[in-house]
């Protein structure tokens, strides 16, 4: 594993080649065979601490990820969510740290290969495990919805242009999964923020790694496209034995979609386990500063969350 003074550097260079926009997905897989089964991948980051200025920020922070479970980081904004994922995704200079990636077999009978220092990778090597869908890409002009989800290939064709057997199905099942496909042809540009989100997380499908980071990534969607993306989200991890760490903002989102919730306050993680492990109303309440109730919707046992807020009591509104 690597030391503290070099643990979780970004990578010396993360830019696509000269020809392709700057704004790319930020990592890329190795190619796939169409139908066949990404290798089941867990990534851990452990002890990370990452700071700006003279101030850490993430705090000796750990972050697990298997294969078929979905992780949700929640928090309050400024707790450290987003800064844990980039890291992790080694997008993010840290102060200290480590990262490694296991390859976990298929088949039970098989053993498990010994973890690989992620940082030791190549950015080429560490793309074919672990793919990353950040907040607030640019609109890119004249330029198709298979254009963009085209980007996330790049790497499958090498240096210098190597074909890319799988890369036309590779795009084609992004684009049916996500609901663009019948958007292929039409101009990024002529797309709403949500279609636009979705056309982001395409590319990073087709990029058919064993981890998929995804930071806020139903900012911009409306209701429908929520239940829609998150869905898909799940079933990557089912059916697909991804590896999935997600920052949500929404808890009840977070109680019914993940398998693992991180808490996170001030930099810190304040508590990991189930849902219902941390989703409490004393550790929301305290992490929030708010008071906040925790009970079960009877019709589905989920967790559901309500954040009590002064109005609530002002019954004289409804009885006058």
């Amino acid at each position: 594993m690597t030391s503290p003074d070099t643990a979780l550097l970004p990578p010396a260079s993360s830019a696509p080649p000269a020809d392709l926009p700057a704004d790319l997905p930020a990592v890329a897989a190795e190619p796939v065979v169409p139908g066949a089964q990404v290798e089941a991948t867990a990534l851990v980051a452990d002890g990370v601490s990452v700071s700006y200025g003279a101030s850490d920020v993430v705090h000796a922070a750990r972050l697990e990820l298997r294969p078929g479970r979905v992780t949700a980081l929640v928090g309050p904004n400024g707790s450290g969510k987003s800064t844990l994922l980039r890291t992790a995704a080694r997008l993010q200079r840290a102060r200290a740290g480590t990262l490694s990636l296991e390859q976990q077999p298929l088949q039970q009978a098989e053993a498990s290969a010994a973890p690989t220092d992620g940082l030791a990778l190549s950015v080429r090597d560490f793309a074919r495990h672990v793919a990353l869908l950040t907040q607030g890409r640019p609109v890119p002009s004249g330029l198709s919805v298979r254009d963009v989800v085209q980007f996330g290939r790049y790497p499958h064709r090498g240096r210098w242009g190597r074909a890319d057997p799988g890369g036309a199905a590779a795009v084609d099942r992004a684009l049916q999964l996500t609901g663009v496909a019948d958007l292929a042809e039409r101009g990024v540009d002529q797309l709403s923020g949500g279609q636009l989100q979705r056309v982001w997380l395409a590319s990073c499908l087709a990029q058919q790694t064993g981890v998929l980071l995804l930071d806020e990534p139903t900012t911009y969607l409306d209701l429908r496209y929520q239940v829609e993306l998150l869905d898909l989200v799940r079933d990557l991890a089912d059916e697909s034995q991804i590896a999935v760490g997600v920052v949500l903002h929404d808890l009840d989102q977070a109680a019914a979609l993940a398998d693992t919730v991180v808490l996170l306050h001030e930099g810190r993680v304040r508590a990991t386990g189930t849902p219902a492990d941390v989703l409490t109303p004393d550790l929301l309440s305290e992490v929030w500063g708010i008071d906040i109730e925790v009970d079960t919707d009877p019709s589905t046992g989920r967790l559901r969350t309500r954040a009590v807020a002064r109005h609530h009591t002002r019954t004289e509104r409804l009885h006058p």
